[in-house]
């Protein structure tokens, strides 16, 4: 196996918010590209890391936000509106 492929690659990103499950403490977001983790425009959901990062959000709301990924695992580690 290649370890390199399992590294853990993180980046900030500008996005909307277009889903909030703040029981299961997961938060969709539609971003522009993250280049530094390679990821092309797209909606996805993240973990959040801690889940208490979703308290005050709401769907429809432009936010920045940092992300770690790990594979085609993600999670977002910093959230703030913008």
């Amino acid at each position: 196996a290649n370890p390199a492929a399992a590294a853990v690659k993180t980046g900030r990103g500008m996005g909307t918010i277009t889903a909030l499950d703040t029981k299961g403490g997961t938060v969709t977001i539609k971003h522009g590209p993250i280049p530094s983790i390679g990821w092309p425009a797209m909606t996805m959901t993240f973990k959040a890391a801690p889940p208490a990062l979703l308290k005050g959000l709401r769907s429809g709301q432009r936010v920045a936000f940092t992300a770690r990924a790990k594979g085609m695992a993600a999670e977002v580690t910093a959230i703030s509106p913008h």
